[in-house]
């Protein structure tokens, strides 16, 4: 037997004990999630949070939200409330006895008002006492202002070497303000050193779009809680923007469904479970298309992957709606009942909860996981949506109609796979089944995992797939082409998508199945790679393609498989050797660097007129190669910019294409799928449209 050379010993003078928030700096993504774009916008998140706990225990009605740099340009964000305002008075036991509450609050781990359920805040966004701590965290400069009895009151924290959230003396007293007037403010210099995008470049700062999005948002769970945005950085508008809803969530699926047809004016349905303390709010919609959107919320905080409040709200509607169609004669008698998935299809919901001592996968609170709020969810939802569906004849036969056409489309489809692998069983295509066009790698995802692992390269056309195979290693590297325009699932049926050559060719390949049977451990791949021209049409196709994964397979999305090949726009020579620029800036970046550089650059040709060497060396040799790893941050915003982009409205795109100066001056176009937000005042939000409150009779 080996032994471990003495060099490796391990003693007590290997253990390190951290102070709380070193250990933030040191592990960040178990705070905040990710240190990308995402965490470096929950650490704003965090703050707006504390606002809206404020809001929902009833104090306050409005929350500040201002992006500012100081002298030398680095981003920061001013955020203030009306609420009470942090307490002031000193803590009297304890080992911070002494401090300030206020200090404690936002400078000590698991320190916090939201702990206890007879405490100051019955249901809210906090559970571990972390939150606004993380910012102070990774913060260069962290200041808090409080108002309160008429006094102002203001502490600073500064990141010293590498301790962080240092406080520069005690909370004090700075001015004076009127009686009434109270609530918190807080301004924040984040660490950027922290954060970087895909490309392991830092972070230049927030973006404006993401944080509209997640005001408008929040306004919809919040009726009569007003937001304001103002971007006073340099050379951006300053105008305020506002946003307040009256209705909620019923103006949330209003919005969504002004960039699809809907069958029927939204539904609302509300209720309550006093012995759980629970509050429900549901607004759901149908349009004609197969998309689906729904959204959780709970205590006011956006829930992106679902959880119990989810199953539960779309438990009740299956159930409600198959009762209508059953009892009404909307189904056939042999016809058996539509699934979940068929009543999904087309389907706009947005479920809204409120309890205390909510339960989440992760400090994320990516998932609520409180089991009870499944029961009570179901409950109040099935209940109110039965009424409604016996009071709204008419629109109830719409939206009946429409999900057993779903599920007559999708058992066609069914039909249709189903010929398809007896048809492969006959044929005997290579591979097990695959497809003809398939290029397959030799390794499972298994067998290459010491070697980076698996990865499929989807690219345009026969003429770039010859190419491909060529410049690939065909140990780890598989090639599907594609030939023409991938079909828009956006407004495609189940059966147009079973029945379309090129996606049914891709969805074979992958093997983890589509839709409720997709299953992300089944992927034959580590990676799916999309390569395309670097022009408008190659674009065209990657954002079909993209559109296509997160319909059909958004798990292996969240699951970060998807990725997109940047190759590059540009060429040069330097000292007689070629090299490769991504984009324009990689250029301008490059003549900054080099302003006596002479050589011509060169136009890079699509992908099937570059030869296999010049194709591997940049853009499918992994050790040379740009990768954009797919995420998504914000899904609301994701759902409705493919909605504009390619849903049935052309009115939609127009709007969207007048937006675009002013989206791409944000940055918000710096991923090409998910940064991208509508930016319009929604000030005048609650005069648009109907109400239909579950609790209506039919007009």
């Amino acid at each position: 037997m080996s032994r471990a050379p003495k060099s490796l010993s391990y003693d007590a003078d290997d253990i390190q004990v951290l102070d709380g928030l070193e250990h933030v700096r040191l592990r960040p993504g178990m705070y905040i999630g990710s240190t990308g774009s995402a965490g470096l916008h929950h650490l704003l998140w965090e703050v707006i949070d504390n606002g809206v706990d404020e809001f929902m225990a009833g104090y306050g009605d409005r929350i500040d939200v201002t992006l500012i740099e100081d002298d030398r340009g680095a981003p920061g964000v001013v955020v203030r409330d009306n609420g009470r305002g942090l307490p002031i008075d000193p803590m009297t036991s304890g080992p911070h006895k002494g401090k300030s509450a206020a200090e404690v609050i936002v400078s000590v781990l698991n320190s916090g008002g939201k702990f206890a359920d007879d405490g100051a805040y019955k249901t809210s966004g906090g559970l571990h006492g972390i939150g606004i701590k993380a910012t102070n965290a990774l913060s260069t400069a962290f200041d808090v202002e409080v108002r309160r009895g008429g006094k102002v009151w203001a502490q600073s924290f500064r990141l010293r070497g590498d301790q962080p959230a240092v406080p520069e003396g005690k909370l004090a007293v700075v001015g004076t303000c009127k009686a009434g007037d109270t609530g918190t403010q807080i301004t924040f210099f984040p660490d950027l050193s922290i954060f970087v995008d895909d490309h392991g470049e830092h972070l230049t700062g927030f973006k404006a779009s993401t944080i509209v999005e997640r005001l408008e948002n929040t306004s919809y769970v919040n009726p009569g809680l007003s937001l304001v945005f103002t971007d006073r950085r340099q050379g951006r508008d300053h105008t305020p923007q506002t946003f307040v809803s009256q209705r909620g969530i019923v103006d949330l699926v209003t919005k969504i469904g002004e960039s699809r047809e809907l069958v029927a004016p939204p539904i609302s349905i509300t209720g309550a479970n006093e012995e759980a303390g629970m509050q429900v709010d549901v607004a759901l919609a149908w349009s004609g298309s197969a998309t689906e959107t729904v959204v959780g919320f709970s205590n006011s905080i956006t829930n992106s992957g679902g959880g119990k409040h989810v199953e539960g709200m779309l438990k009740a509607t299956t159930r409600a709606v198959n009762r209508y169609a059953r009892d009404r004669g909307v189904l056939k008698e042999k016809e058996d009942n539509p699934t979940g998935a068929d009543v999904r299809s087309g389907i706009v919901a947005c479920v809204s909860l409120r309890l205390p001592n909510p339960a989440y996968d992760s400090q994320a609170k990516t998932t609520l996981t409180t089991p009870t709020a499944s029961g009570v969810v179901e409950s109040i939802v099935y209940e109110a949506l039965t009424k409604w569906l016996d009071e709204n004849p008419s629109r109830a036969k719409r939206i009946a109609d429409k999900v057993v056409a779903a599920m007559r489309d999708r058992r066609k489809s069914d039909e249709v796979r189903a010929a398809d692998k007896a048809l492969a069983r006959k044929t005997g295509l290579r591979s097990a089944g695959m497809p003809d066009k398939l290029y397959d790698c030799r390794l499972t995802p298994g067998q290459a995992e010491n070697v980076g692992g698996t990865e499929l390269l989807i690219v345009e056309g026969d003429s770039a797939g010859g190419t491909a195979v060529s410049a690939r290693n065909p140990e780890t590297q598989a090639v599907l082409p594609l030939r023409g325009k991938v079909l828009n699932v956006e407004t495609a049926n189940a059966l147009k998508v079973a029945k379309n050559d090129a996606l049914a060719s891709l969805i074979t390949t992958l093997g983890c199945g589509r839709g409720v049977d997709c299953d992300v451990d089944k992927l034959r791949y580590s990676r799916i790679v999309v390569l395309t021209d670097a022009d408008v049409d190659g674009a065209h196709i990657t954002v079909l393609l993209l559109n296509f994964f997160w319909r059909q397979m958004p798990e292996i999305v969240s699951a970060g498989r998807v990725f997109i090949a940047q190759p590059p726009l540009y060429s040069t020579i330097v000292r007689n050797e070629k090299i490769y620029l991504r984009d324009d800036a990689a250029k301008d970046a490059f003549l900054a660097a080099n302003p006596n550089h002479k050589a011509p650059f060169g136009r890079m040709k699509g992908l099937g007129e570059m030869d296999s060497a010049e194709l591997r060396n940049t853009t499918v040799d992994p050790t040379k190669r740009n990768l954009l790893q797919v995420g998504v941050e914000d899904v609301l915003r994701l759902d409705r910019l493919f909605a504009r982009l390619l849903g049935s409205k052309a009115s939609e795109r127009r709007a969207w294409l007048a937006e675009g100066g002013a989206l791409v001056a944000d940055g918000a176009a710096s991923n090409g799928v998910d940064d991208t937000a509508d930016t319009a005042d929604t000030s005048d939000a609650a005069d648009t449209g109907d109400t239909n409150d579950a609790r209506d009779s039919e007009d």
